[in-house]
């Protein structure tokens, strides 16, 4: 619950930064200046929403699959949509052997959920329910559609940025005090917007605990993704680089987490069981400053804090 009222702290304090924006280049440009602004970045914001589970599919090489073609993974999302109070999402493969799973649509009733021909042969049947339950969550907290609406605040921003820092009006002083308050805004947003995303990750582990998934298969799949992905050829990861934010882990940051994930996995056996998921909890674990800091970068918690809480989920 309180990571939703965060999220909608966030999205409040989104908008109230638009208004402010809204105001300063309101008097420095006059209403009609700034509604073309509005009604570009408007534009573009529902272009990517209705474009974008097509851009989706393109990028991932999406396939979708029938229940006679994949009976477990059908049965597997239609029980966990049914707990989840949603109707079934189509279910589909796209053909990378990166490991990962996730889920996009415009609307629950277009919802889409797919896995990567890498993560049916890495995870066992309980790790990859766990999996799918926080892509499930994703599809019930509406995330697609929240981070699609903040991202407008910094794209709006850009664009009025550009515009004042180079432009040619008399009054060039003012222009490009404008246009470097609408830099620092669009910086300070994206910042947001990045924030947003790691609080959906949080929420979407939660629900997938909530969906009746035990914390530490959840963990462990999470675990296994971050050694996949480290393993994934750098080409691969390139060609998918646009999509990371809709996975269920960072492949950029694979190769980088896998030292602090050590950390957790006491019998070095490649998965986190029960009982070092709950010796987690009193554990003292690693980070360093530059992983905290490119935390702020990213589309995703870091992982170990991200074990860390789901160890505090487990009974």
């Amino acid at each position: 619950m309180w990571l939703q009222i965060r999220m909608y702290l966030l999205v409040a304090a989104l908008f109230g930064i638009v208004y402010a924006l809204v105001s300063v280049v309101g008097t420095a440009l006059g209403v009609g200046g700034f509604l073309f602004y509005g009604i570009l970045a408007t534009l573009i914001m529902l272009a990517q929403y209705m474009l974008g589970p097509k851009i989706v599919e393109w990028t991932m090489q999406v396939r979708y699959v029938s229940e006679e073609e994949e009976p477990e993974l059908h049965k597997t999302v239609a029980e966990l949509a049914k707990k989840a109070g949603l109707p079934k999402p189509r279910v589909g493969i796209a053909k990378t052997q990166m490991p990962n799973a996730f889920a996009f649509g415009r609307w629950a009733s277009d919802s889409r959920v797919c896995v990567t021909e890498g993560i049916l042969k890495l995870l066992d049947k309980k790790e990859l329910r766990a999996v799918l339950g926080h892509e499930i969550s994703h599809v019930k907290n509406r995330d697609v559609i929240t981070i699609t609406l903040i991202s407008v605040v910094p794209t709006l921003a850009w664009y009025v940025a550009q515009s004042f820092l180079f432009s040619n009006s008399r009054e060039r002083g003012n222009a490009a005090a404008v246009g470097a308050l609408a830099f620092a805004i669009y910086f300070i947003t994206n910042l947001l917007v990045l924030y947003a995303s790691r609080i959906r990750e949080y929420a979407a582990d939660s629900g997938s605990v909530h969906l009746e998934n035990s914390p530490h298969y959840l963990a462990s799949a999470l675990y296994k993704l971050a050694y996949g992905s480290a393993k994934t050829p750098a080409s691969e990861k390139k060609r998918v680089e646009g999509m990371k934010a809709f996975f269920a882990n960072d492949p950029s940051r694979a190769i980088e987490e896998i030292s602090e994930l050590e950390q957790i996995d006491l019998d070095k056996s490649g998965t986190i069981d029960k009982s070092e998921l709950e010796a987690l909890k009193k554990a003292q674990v690693r980070i360093s400053g530059a992983d905290r800091f490119l935390e702020l970068l990213s589309t995703h918690p870091n992982m170990v804090k991200r074990i860390q809480t789901l160890a505090e989920m487990e009974n």
